[in-house]
């Protein structure tokens, strides 16, 4: 097995051609075919079902592309550790549940490295999209939360995958509503108070079970409730029909605006938020001062 190898192998994997692979990889397509036959043949595995139209990836496939992407971004981050080679172009990837503080330490991270090229991802998605991105090497880092509710589930999982996770902080649950909401001038709200209004809540996709939840309260029984997919709606929602989410309380005007609110919810859980990532690698010097920049919009020391 070699580098290149597992480079042919991702980008067969991009384009789902052989054929268009071997051209953007500049190669011949049988040395192509062999190359990733050769491969398969080593690790035991088939990484692609082969039709007129492209190729598959195998359920095998996404497991050997995960350790690939891995492989490749440690011998990258090694290289340039080492000064191997020149420094090369700022490339990192972050997913996370929807939180403020993560998208201004990302916009740290852009300020910091900002370069003529570079390949920056935040992807603000699914709780298991987030475990499934490090998990499988497209994102170096993972941002979401753990409470008493879903720990035993998440905690299995990620140890399943082969991650661990860091706690950041401990957040006492808030509730976002507008600022003019019925609610807006009380000095805390109860779970009673909240029952007229539309629930808002991040969709799970298949795996919309409370479990993954973003919000701790969806272990209850709302008899309102919305699900939405992204920020921007959720908090359009929340104004236009005194609709309320939950989450830790740490809100930015820059990002949210200024008719959104966070109010106490009066509530015995904890919301434990924290970084996953793989176990035992070389962390990027961009998920390096990502981190940083995390902890300081958070103000840990």
């Amino acid at each position: 097995m070699t580098l290149q190898q597992l480079s042919y192998l991702i980008k067969v994997a991009e384009c789902g051609n052989i054929t268009e692979a071997a051209e953007q990889l500049y190669i011949s397509q049988p040395s192509l075919s062999t190359a990733i036959s050769n491969l398969e043949k080593e690790m035991g595995v088939t990484a692609f079902i082969r039709t007129k139209k492209g190729v598959i990836v195998t359920h095998e496939g996404e497991e050997l592309l995960s350790f690939a992407r891995m492989l490749l971004e440690q011998a990258d981050i090694m290289k340039e550790h080492f000064g191997v080679v020149n420094k090369r172009d700022p490339k990192f990837s972050v997913s996370c549940q929807h939180y403020s503080f993560a998208v201004n330490a990302f916009v740290d991270v852009v300020n910091q490295f900002d370069a003529d090229k570079y390949s920056f991802i935040l992807r603000e998605t699914q709780t298991g999209e987030i475990i499934d991105d490090v998990a499988y090497g497209k994102s170096e880092l993972g941002i979401l939360y753990l409470s008493d509710n879903n720990e035993e589930v998440i905690s299995k999982l990620l140890k399943k995958n082969d991650l661990v996770y860091e706690q950041l902080i401990e957040a006492k649950p808030h509730v976002f509503i507008c600022k003019k909401h019925p609610l807006a001038d009380m000095d805390f709200v109860t779970i009673e108070d909240l029952k007229p209004y539309p629930y808002l809540v991040f969709e799970q996709g298949e795996r919309n079970s409370f479990y993954f939840s973003e919000e701790f309260l969806s272990v209850l029984d709302f008899p309102k409730n919305i699900q939405v997919r992204d920020r921007a709606t959720l908090f359009n929602l929340a104004i236009g029909l005194n609709g309320f989410t939950v989450s830790s309380g740490i809100i930015d005007e820059k990002l949210n605006g200024s008719e959104i609110i966070a109010k106490p919810l009066k509530s015995d859980c904890i919301m434990r938020i924290g970084l996953v990532r793989k176990k035992n690698i070389m962390l990027s010097r961009y998920a390096e001062f990502y981190i940083k920049a995390l902890k300081n919009n958070l103000s840990i020391v």
